[in-house]
This record gives structure tokens, sequence and C-alpha cells, in this order.
């Protein structure tokens, strides 16, 4: 099941990626928060689902905060 979530968070945001690669988090951050909800991933990655999303917030608060999307990048780095 992680292999699948995994597969979905790199087919959402590598596709998303290929039109537009941005990889600075504070450019995602567009409120500058301190994370990253799925409306401003979004703005970035317009393709980028919500279940993609959900499989990047590996704490589940709905939410990617820094660490989540450096392990996210590390794990994908086709999505850079």
């Amino acid at each position: 099941m992680k292999k699948l979530l995994v597969s979905l968070v790199a087919i959402g945001f590598a596709s998303a990626a290929m039109a537009q690669v941005v990889t600075d988090f504070a450019a995602v951050d567009a409120d500058a928060s301190g994370d990253v909800s799925l409306t401003e991933a979004q703005a970035v990655w317009a393709e980028l689902t919500e279940e993609a999303f959900k499989a990047a917030d590996t704490n589940a608060d709905g939410k990617v905060d820094q660490a989540e999307y450096e392990a996210y990048l590390a794990a994908n780095p086709v999505a850079q």
C-alpha cells in the first residue's frame, strides 16, 4: 500500500513538475506559514491530486511541512 501511495505522489507531483520546475519550499509556501497547503501546492502543480498530496503529508495533519517536502523530493528525484 505504501508503494502505491508513493507512486501516486510521484505521478501527481512529477507530471506537473515537468511543466513547471519548482523545488524551493519558500516558493511553494506562498503565505510563508511554514507549511504548504493543498491549494498552495496546486497553484504550482495544477495537476496535483488530493490523494497524492495526502501521501506526501506523512503525519496526516493536512499540510506538508518543509521536512515532508524535502523527504518527498529526496525520494522522488524525477519531480525536481
